[in-house]
């Protein structure tokens, strides 16, 4: 009975992407040649000067970011991950999350915004996304490896469609969250709809949008040990490699040092998108502070006393 029934939505498949392999071809070597370029530039930037001073950077952007303990912290475990060996594949496995979440944020966010201003953009997008993070990563793996054959490039691809979901969808949150009074009053002044869009929405959905680039970062970081399994290489591929092997030494110092580079960038991209103003800016003392003392009750009925009571006659001479 199931002979009978059986669709071949496989067969299909397997016959669309021989199709694409065979006649766009050309287009995916251009892609694959680009994404390689940028690649081996952010890698040759983290690993081509010393260590102390990629450290040294790091840690003053965390200082910039959230202050001298976060700063101190990113010292310290940047540090770690080099005394453990783990230096060179920690810069590879970095330079593969910035440029996947570079990609996805770049594609992330115009579609949000898309999504938002159109009920049926968001009603298309929507269940390509659910696709997108319900299918399980080996599956969308094997036509990329197809593709863009073995390497770097089908681990950045298989990750930027893997974690670009939530950058689109917290940006049509954000966006669509923006107070309605608000927007019209921009619409009042004659402002146009792009200028509306640039500092009216994206401002105030800015903590939704960042909120939404801090899961596309941490999303990328996840896919590290797939994209190890493609010949992606850096702490992906020693995990792999310690699988094979059964080697549970190199398997926790590859772990390890993935969670010490998840802390710092899931830390640091969540300060990126605070208020500025709310984590430099010192309270004053007095009026504005939030322990600033409430006036008593007795206080109050006192003021409310005085503010009641007629004026003297012949006050106003």
């Amino acid at each position: 009975m199931n002979e009978y029934l059986r669709i071949p939505f496989g067969d299909a498949v397997a016959v669309v992407v021989e199709w694409v392999t065979t006649y766009l071809g050309g287009f995916f070597s251009v892609i694959r040649a680009i994404v390689t370029f940028f690649y081996e530039w952010v890698e040759y930037a983290l690993s081509a000067p010393p260590f102390w001073a990629v450290v040294v950077v790091v840690a003053a952007l965390a200082f910039l970011a959230k202050g001298w303990k976060f700063g101190l912290g990113t010292a310290a475990g940047l540090l770690f991950i080099g005394t453990l060996g783990q230096w060179e594949n920690a810069m590879s496995t970095l330079a593969l999350v910035l440029v996947a979440g570079a990609v996805a944020i770049a594609l992330s966010i115009p579609l949000g915004v898309l999504a938002a201003k159109s009920n049926l953009a968001s009603q298309i997008i929507r269940p390509v996304l659910d696709f997108m993070q319900t299918t399980p990563a080996f599956v969308y793996l094997i036509p990329a490896l197809l593709l863009f054959r073995i390497g770097v490039v089908p681990g950045i691809v298989a990750t930027v469609v893997f974690a670009m979901a939530p950058g689109v969808r917290l940006t049509e949150l954000g966006i669509r969250g923006v107070d309605e009074e608000v927007v019209e009053a921009g619409h009042a002044f004659g402002s146009s709809p792009w200028r509306i869009l640039r500092q009216i929405q994206l401002p105030l959905a800015k903590p939704s949008i960042m909120a939404g680039v801090n899961q596309v970062i941490m999303l990328s970081l996840s896919m590290v040990v797939i994209a190890g399994m493609v010949g992606a290489g850096g702490l992906g591929g020693d995990i792999v490699a310690s699988l094979n092997r059964i080697d549970i030494a190199l398997g926790a110092e590859a772990g390890i040092s993935v969670v010490v580079l998840a802390i710092i960038l899931d830390r640091m991209t969540a300060a990126l998108g605070a208020d500025r103003r709310a984590r430099r800016r010192p309270l004053r003392s007095g009026a504005g502070r939030d322990d600033a003392p409430a006036p008593s009750p007795s206080t109050q009925e006192a003021r409310t006393a005085d503010s009641e009571q007629p004026a003297p006659v012949g006050a106003g001479a």
